[in-house]
């Protein structure tokens, strides 16, 4: 149902709910409808006039992630993987990095300094350089410290096609490793939480493993980074988009001890909680078996797993096989499990 033209926005922070995904559709698509925004892919993929074959990925996103530094990562190092994330799912070599700062006025110096340091190291593992940017200043108390927007350009191989519409059935869903650190490390530093093992985010460069799939030639129909709503999200949306019902297998996700614990304790559901260095493909099934070998040989994707397979229906639907053998639908969740996430 789309929302109504007198509504107020009143909708939880993030991106990963039905709410939102009104708010773009009736206001933001609505307003800027064109054949590149329909691809609904995590970036655009621009054809270069004159240059045969060869095209750019371009991506851009914003990052208002509370608190500012997190076990396993940081605002910064979430700015800089975030949006390299997005241009590895559209299939591209990550190049260059814009930056822009929103600060608010009183910041601790050491704050920012930290905060840079952190990008640039995220930037050099990654293999990109930040080469433009801007910086604003907001009155105290109206920015939260720092937000920080970053948009991304890369490089799409000829003949490199992914997305949903690639989706066929058939085709393996591999998930590259375990789901939900980043939203419960997010909440315990955000509420002082004393678990009893640490629990750090997942926020990493996925780029790598994606260009090793790629470069080995295999079939890859579609990727997504796992981000706000988590598994869910990724899998609804692109079912949706694709016309075709993912069958999930619950015991094949794999969620720490701890992190389940945390989850049950708190009364979320693993696969709604977001991710920051996870992603799934979509592979051919001829070509499952050597993409998992190859997604193990990185430190990032070490604990990739099968999870699911794309079925003949044409529902768009993404139905859930628990551990006690029954099936349920997995849907969007109505707002956002964690506002500030990212």
């Amino acid at each position: 149902m789309p929302l109504d033209a007198g509504e107020r926005v009143r909708l939880a922070h993030g991106g990963g709910g039905r709410l939102m995904q009104q708010l773009i559709a009736s206001v933001f698509r609505a307003a800027f409808d064109n054949p590149l925004l329909e691809t609904r892919h995590d970036g655009a993929v621009l054809a270069l006039p004159g240059a045969e074959g060869a095209r750019l990925a371009f991506t851009t996103d914003s990052y208002v992630v509370r608190p500012l530094f997190f076990p396993g990562g940081d605002i910064g190092a979430l700015a800089v993987n975030g949006t390299v994330n997005d241009l590895a799912m559209c299939g591209a070599r990550p190049l260059y990095l814009s930056c822009g700062f929103i600060l608010e006025e009183g910041l601790e110096m050491a704050v920012l300094q930290r905060v840079v340091a952190s990008m640039r190291a995220a930037a050099d593992a990654a293999g990109v350089a930040l080469v433009t940017g801007d910086t604003k200043v907001v009155d105290r108390g109206k920015g939260d410290g720092i937000y920080i927007n970053t948009a991304g350009v890369g490089v799409v191989e000829p003949g490199v096609a992914i997305g949903p519409t690639h989706v066929g059935a058939g085709d393996r869903v591999l998930l590259s490793g375990d789901v939900g650190r980043h939203g419960i490390a997010i909440m315990a530093a955000r509420e002082s939480l004393g678990f009893e093992s640490a629990i750090e985010s997942d926020c990493a460069p996925l780029a790598a493993p994606v260009r090793a799939l790629i470069d080995a030639g295999l079939d890859v129909h579609c990727l997504r980074d796992l981000t706000r709503g988590g598994l869910a999200a990724a899998l609804v949306e692109i079912a949706r988009d694709a016309g075709r019902r993912v069958a999930l297998e619950e015991a094949a996700v794999p969620v720490r001890g701890d992190v389940g614990a945390a989850c049950e304790l708190l009364g979320l559901d693993p696969l709604h909680v977001a991710n920051e260095g996870r992603f799934v493909a979509f592979i051919a099934p001829g070509d499952a078996a050597r993409a998992l070998e190859i997604l193990r040989g990185f430190e990032v994707s070490a604990g990739a797993c099968d999870v699911g397979v794309v079925q003949e229906h044409t529902d768009g639907l993404v139905v859930l096989l628990t551990r006690l053998g029954s099936t349920r639908l997995v849907d969007l969740p109505s707002g956002e499990q964690l506002p500030r996430i990212c």
